[in-house]
């Protein structure tokens, strides 16, 4: 709107939208309000005429304008608050890692004669041998990404960019760098931020990476699996909690260097690792990457420097004040808001239970799973092979996030309901490799 009509009236009472246009509620009743929240507020450094950009909060109309229980944000801010109910810490800290492809080519189609998709990188090893242009090698080798320098790294100077608009925008990033894939993988972990602030985090970097790279004549996808025969996109969540400033998973003789406090958290998580993938992971897509063999994780355990664990504690973090685990399978096509929430709850839950993971199987297994014997395999569970499986799980195991009233019955029941569907839609696709296997038989 004209910033001459964004006056203390809208600021109080909101702008009218239609929530059946999003899926929030039916036609017939479908008159909801967005009041903006100025604590994430921004001038849009990719709109032409100054603009202010501004998060809102969602309000549905009933005797009185009311928060909307399906907001997400408003998810987020309960869990916050419930946490500190709790009595078991008072900040959250959450601390994503970012993994993403940028491209320079990207055609797909899906109609009745025909379904394809075409994916590009310029620095991919599959153009060594272009010859009509002047081609002057220095093309990433297959799965030799991860720290790739100049002059392989030919997005250097795009990346550095869009880290420097972030640290601009108000999300201070701890470090960026090339990742596995050879194809245009990167990475850009940003720093730890509590449960509200890292959503919001999470979608302006979403926002600006892509408008970063579409200013330069490429683009982004964060697909968990866009390749074949590629290493997949993750986003790492690394978890701490603290209590009146001081740590509350450091315990200098515990397991790694962490509390009890710490392991029944764990213990929650991977108790629910298969619910809340439903969460963290809501996408076909997503159990591409989360595959047997390969560094993302789908063995229900915990260890230290062990990444085909499902939860991993950093080897290399001593310090009390930074003494953390990590959450390894979740990706980027989660809603934030949701999975972070979803995330605690399940840590809060396993320490109000003291879920004790070295009871319940999860280990610490301190050795590469994949190689360990078919037997020995077979004692640990697994996490959904798809996204039925993670529908089903999160329909079986959900009364953890009911607690204090964080997430609700409905918006539980419209995640499987939704997911199901994206299933459902996906698996009646025929696919390519299909044609390969059976057209001539």
């Amino acid at each position: 709107m004209p910033v001459e009509r964004l006056d203390e009236k809208i600021m109080e009472n909101g702008i009218g939208f239609d929530g059946s246009s999003y899926g929030f509620l039916p036609l017939e009743k479908s008159d909801m309000v967005f009041k903006p929240d100025f604590n994430f507020a921004f001038e849009d450094p990719f709109s032409e005429i100054p603009t202010l950009s501004i998060i809102g909060n969602i309000y549905s109309l009933g005797d009185a304008i009311e928060r909307f229980e399906g907001d997400p944000r408003y998810i987020a801010e309960k869990t916050e608050a419930y946490l500190k109910s709790t009595g078991i810490a008072d900040k959250v800290l959450f601390g994503p890692e970012f993994e993403f492809y940028l491209l320079d080519h990207i055609a797909y189609t899906v109609q009745r004669n025909e379904i394809s998709v075409v994916l590009d990188a310029v620095q991919a090893e599959w153009h060594t041998n272009d010859c009509d242009y002047q081609n002057l090698g220095y093309k990433v080798r297959d799965q030799k990404g991860y720290h790739a320098d100049l002059p392989n790294d030919i997005n250097f100077e795009l990346r550095k960019k869009m880290v420097l608009q972030l640290e601009e925008m108000g999300v201070p990033v701890k470090y960026h760098h090339a990742e596995v894939g050879s194809s245009g993988q990167m990475e850009i972990e940003v720093c730890f931020g509590n449960l509200l602030e890292m959503a919001d985090r999470t979608m302006l970097l979403k926002y600006v990476v892509k408008n970063m790279a579409l200013a330069h004549q490429k683009t982004v996808t964060f697909m968990p699996k866009p390749f074949y025969q590629e290493a997949g996109s993750g986003m790492h969540i690394h978890l701490q909690f603290f209590k009146n400033g001081e740590p509350v998973f450091y315990d200098e003789t515990g397991y790694s260097g962490l509390s009890q406090t710490a392991l029944y958290a764990i213990g929650g998580i991977l108790k629910h690792a298969p619910a809340l993938l439903a969460f963290t992971n809501p996408s076909t897509n997503s159990y591409k990457r989360l595959v047997p063999g390969y560094e993302a994780p789908v063995s229900i355990c915990y260890a230290t420097a062990n990444r085909s664990a499902v939860i991993r504690i950093p080897g290399y973090v001593n310090s009390p004040q930074e003494k953390r685990f990590e959450f390894r399978p979740s990706d980027a096509t989660c809603n934030p808001y949701l999975a972070y929430s979803a995330l605690l709850m399940a840590a809060l839950d396993g320490i109000q239970q003291e879920i004790e993971p070295v009871e319940e199987g999860f280990g610490p297994y301190d050795v590469n799973v994949f190689e360990l014997s078919a037997a020995e395999r077979a004692k640990i569970k697994t996490l959904p092979r798809s996204l039925e499986e993670a529908a089903d799980a999160l329909a079986n195991d959900y009364e953890f996030l009911l607690k204090g009233d964080v997430f609700t019955e409905k918006l539980i029941k419209e995640q499987v309901r939704s997911i199901r569907k994206t299933a459902g839609e996906v698996k009646i696709i025929p696919h390519p490799k299909e044609y390969e296997l059976y057209f001539d038989l």
